[in-house]
């Protein structure tokens, strides 16, 4: 069902219910008032008769004159049939009364207003003693003669809503489509957008009601440029990366087949397993950056748990440590102390850890050592490499960057990938000296926001 069916429909139940409760209401409020009117005519009419009568009132009954017909000149649009007058003495007889009086109950100890039926018919009735006690007056009106007044007070009200009821519905018909013309209004304009453009829609004119709906859809096409804009920089990095390491293995490979002699052949091979070494850990490289940037990531929740991580990061970096004989060291907290706590993902650690002992291993002099020391609040990765310039320092971190000066195969993309998993574990990454100014030292600890 659309949403302008579901106003309407909703309109359309609402609107009676609320307008019959507010009818109820208005009728017993108009009841309460007609009452209260002719209570006070059944009191005042009553007053009188008891000022009319005298200590010398002669005992035998009589009649009051008879009242106009309904009909006559004089009579105009009375009707009092309905109304009607009593006076009894006080041993009960009949001393005074209209037509209709004649049947008017006596009751020796009523005073006040008294619901009553005369003829089967429900009455409201008045009673006044006088102050001697020698009178006994009574008013009375029929209950219909008030209903009828209230009835037609009500249907003078419900007659023109009923009227105007489609005229009613019509309207809000109409305001409910015009209600809805900025959602259309939105609805066509995304319906013929390319899916390429990504503007945010504007928000300024829109509806109150609309604009978290326009800014949660702006943020979602925001979102969705920045996924676009990672996913075409690396096609475009790996179309350009990608494209020397082939072309190298393929001339390597042609060096391989038209080699002369064994030790020609034997050069050539190991050119080409290096060639092959530098692809992998490239394209390795480069699923684990574009992983860390997707943003579909597992939950970051765990607990980390140091030990494991750090053997499978040091027994992933060995081989390579071993060929260039570098001494791989690790350092933990001293006894009793919690090594950096720290909540994420295990294996995103691994990569971070990883990449920290590969880049200090790599970039380190054949024959020194590196250093992964766990503190309390922070990790720590150390070489004995040549101190990096403060420009390099400062490129550090872009993609695809090496400094100059090393022959070690690489592909530029290690500190990039440790960044990004520090930037979603709350952490950040610090390069510079050791503290005896040589070497280059990588500490990891949590960020401003964290700390």
């Amino acid at each position: 069902m659309s949403l302008q069916r579901r106003l309407l429909l909703y309109l359309l139940i609402c609107a009676p219910l609320v307008w019959g409760l507010a009818l109820y209401f208005s009728t017993q409020r108009a009841r309460h008032e007609v009452n209260e009117m002719f209570d006070t005519e059944l009191v005042r009419l009553a007053r009188q008769v008891q000022a009319t009568l005298g200590h010398g009132y002669p005992g035998a009954s009589a009649t009051l004159p008879p009242a106009p017909r309904e009909g006559a000149p004089d009579a105009g649009d009375s009707d009092v049939r309905d109304l009607a007058i009593a006076v009894w003495s006080a041993d009960g007889k009949l001393a005074l009364s209209d037509r209709e009086g004649v049947d008017l109950n006596f009751r020796a100890d009523a005073q006040g207003f008294i619901d009553d039926e005369v003829d089967g018919r429900p009455w409201r009735i008045y009673y006044m003693r006088s102050v001697d006690g020698q009178w006994l007056v009574a008013a009375g009106q029929g209950a219909y003669e008030r209903d009828e007044l209230v009835y037609g007070l009500t249907v003078t009200q419900v007659v023109p809503w009923l009227l105007v009821l489609p005229v009613l519905l019509a309207v809000m018909a109409w305001a409910v489509r015009a209600a809805l013309t900025p959602m259309r209004r939105l609805t066509s304009e995304l319906a013929h957008r390319d899916a390429q453009d990504l503007r945010p829609v504007p928000s300024a004119r829109a509806p109150a009601e609309l604009k978290p709906l326009l800014v949660a859809m702006n943020g979602l096409f925001q979102r969705i440029e920045q996924l676009l804009v990672r996913e075409r920089r690396f096609t475009a990095d790996a179309a350009h990366e990608l494209r020397t390491p082939l072309a190298v293995l393929a001339a390597q490979w042609d060096v391989v087949r038209h080699a002369g002699t064994p030790a020609e052949r034997r050069q050539a091979e190991e050119k080409l397993s290096a060639g092959l070494r530098r692809m992998e850990r490239l394209v390795t490289q480069m699923l684990s950056l574009s992983r860390v940037e997707s943003g579909v990531l597992p939950s970051l929740d765990a607990e980390i748990d140091w030990p494991p991580i750090v053997e499978q990061a040091m027994s992933d970096c060995l081989p390579l440590a071993e060929r260039r004989r570098i001494d791989l060291g690790c350092e933990w907290p001293p006894t009793g102390t919690h090594p950096m706590p720290l909540l994420g993902d295990g294996h995103l650690m691994t990569v971070l850890v990883r990449n920290l002992l590969d880049n200090a291993v790599r970039y380190a002099p054949e024959g020194s050592s590196v250093l992964l020391r766990i503190g309390r609040e922070q990790l720590e990765v150390e070489n004995d490499g040549p101190p990096l310039s403060a420009g390099q320092l400062a490129r550090m971190g872009e993609r695809f960057y090496r400094p100059e000066g090393h022959h070690e195969v690489g592909s530029g993309l290690g500190v990039s990938i440790v960044r990004r998993i520090a930037q979603l574990h709350g952490l950040e990454l610090q390069l510079g000296p050791r503290a005896d100014g040589r070497g280059v030292r990588a500490v990891l600890q949590f960020d401003a926001a964290h700390r």
